[in-house]
């Protein structure tokens, strides 16, 4: 195993049929696949049943039986590539029911976003509503982000990213800046426990 392997879940945040999010996440595990130092988790929450009456002190057996899966794998990562698309000039109510049963795992990690739908927006009124959710979180979300414009149009018949140069840039300058953000924060949880609540 590379010492400084850096584990990554990436997250489909949507679970809607016909949604763009998993195969615009496959395309980024595609790209990031080629990086030695990147171990990756891809997690679909379409895959994921939570209750969606929240978290609660005491979940039932679906729900802990769900946690038990997903918990660990998150804790494991060291950082997250969310994957979004715009519903309504915000985020999908899956992925913030995801985030609000897992609160821990975030803590003193970084978080990457790509986005897409919105229109020429490309998704970043979402992206930027998430920086918030993940800052209560005490997650430490990047600035750099990859966004897609133009809705339907912007991918192929496929699902892939119809004009993927841009993409792939600015997708290399995230990984690259979460790399250097989950190294960092690894070690200095490693010297340093985070007391965060």
């Amino acid at each position: 195993m590379i010492p400084d392997l850096v584990r990554v879940a990436v997250l489909v945040g949507s679970a809607r049929a016909g949604c763009r999010s998993r195969s615009v996440a496959e395309w980024v595990c595609g790209q990031a696949g080629h990086r030695a130092e990147l171990s990756l988790d891809l997690i679909d929450l379409a895959t994921i049943p939570l209750s969606l009456a929240g978290p609660t002190w005491d979940p039932g057996p679906g729900d802990a039986a769900t946690l038990a899966e997903t918990t660990p794998r998150l804790a494991e990562a060291d950082a997250f590539v969310v994957v979004t698309p715009e519903y309504n000039h915000s985020f999908p109510a899956v992925l913030k029911n995801f985030l609000d049963w897992h609160v821990l795992p975030w803590q003193a990690k970084p978080v990457g976003f790509v986005s897409h739908g919105g229109g020429l927006g490309g998704g970043v009124r979402a992206v930027e509503q998430l920086r918030s959710v993940f800052a209560e979180l005490r997650a430490v979300a990047l600035r750099d982000t990859v966004s897609f414009p133009g809705g339907a149009l912007a991918f192929d018949e496929h699902g892939r990213p119809r004009e993927q140069g841009g993409g792939v840039a600015a997708l290399g300058t995230l990984l690259d800046e979460l790399v250097w953000w989950a190294l960092a924060l690894r070690e200095a949880r490693a010297m340093r426990p985070y007391l965060g609540g």
